[in-house]
């Protein structure tokens, strides 16, 4: 089965290794193929707007690209659109949850905020609205634990409106039709490890099924064994040492890639991507993404 034709595709990792960045070129892949995308970010600063060069959308959702709308889920307005679809009337919302006691109580219900957002995002899942919806997902501890509060509900709440929601919610998450959990990982030791982890927790803790692992800022050899040993030479005497020493250092960092994407399909076990290292001129926007989505659609059937 496509990856793309999956309804719903977490993108999680260690934080900084550009989670973000896939799931805006993952976007662009979906809707360039014909389908109509929803892109999620979970209580985090605006990014997918800003990476794809359109305006802010913030809470609402709005158009950031052909095909492709864009959200920031928040627990405040998921926690509102929640109480409507249960309650129904306006008035007994404001009434019910508007009211500061009421608040303050809620404010102790344990991953209350985590079963809203996520409630949110799961209900534009079973819309028509688009084909496809993407979910920049909090990082490896917070988004395992973001993933599963179903499950969490469904062992502990009794019976009732809550565990019922509880129940869907976990049925579309282990799904594997219809659900995928995409990683992204760095050629570095630390997200390496963080990511043989998460595949393990995804798999087992959240029982549900792992997409891909998108290895970005890949580099790869540029150099023959005889060009390395004529590098060697340049450093003596330091003419073009500069020049060298960079070129040593590109192929010390194409060796890490090899090294650790050999580990991640050992003890992984999944589909690698490989995203090269990009250094656009100037700020890191819509072109750059443009070009990771080039390389995701070749490796994403």
């Amino acid at each position: 089965m496509s990856l793309l034709d999956r309804r719903l595709l977490f993108t999680t990792g260690k934080g900084g290794v550009g989670k973000s960045t896939v799931t805006a070129a993952l976007a662009l892949v979906a809707a360039s193929r014909g389908k109509r995308v929803l892109v999620c970010e979970v209580d985090t600063h605006e990014r997918i707007s800003v990476l794809l060069g359109a305006r802010p959308v913030g809470t609402e959702i709005g158009r950031v690209a052909d095909g492709v709308d864009a959200v920031v889920v928040r627990p405040q307005e998921a926690m509102r659109a929640y109480a409507l679809l249960q309650l129904k009337y306006r008035a007994i919302y404001k009434a019910v949850f508007e009211n500061r006691f009421v608040s303050r109580f809620l404010r102790f219900i344990p991953s209350l905020d985590e079963l809203v957002m996520l409630g949110q995002i799961l209900h534009w899942v079973r819309q028509a609205r688009w084909d496809l919806v993407l979910v920049d997902a909090p990082a490896t501890g917070h988004g395992i634990t973001f993933l599963r509060v179903p499950q969490a509900l469904i062992d502990t709440v009794p019976p009732g409106a809550m565990r019922s929601d509880a129940e869907w919610m976990q049925a579309i998450l282990v799904d594997p039709r219809r659900t995928a959990v995409n990683l992204v990982c760095l050629p570095e030791e630390l997200p390496v490890n963080e990511t043989i982890e998460l595949a393990a927790a995804v798999r087992g803790t959240l029982r549900m099924h792992p997409g891909k692992v998108f290895l970005n800022r890949a580099h790869e050899t540029r150099f023959t064994p005889q060009e390395l040993a004529a590098l060697d030479r340049l450093l003596e005497p330091p003419v073009l040492d500069a020049a060298a020493n960079a070129a040593l250092a590109q192929e010390a960092r194409a060796e890490m890639t090899r090294r650790y994407r050999a580990r991640l399909r050992a003890e992984v076990g999944l589909p690698i991507v490989d995203i090269p290292f990009l250094a656009p001129k100037g700020d890191f926007g819509r072109p750059a993404v443009v070009e990771v989505a080039k390389v995701i659609a070749g490796g994403t059937p």
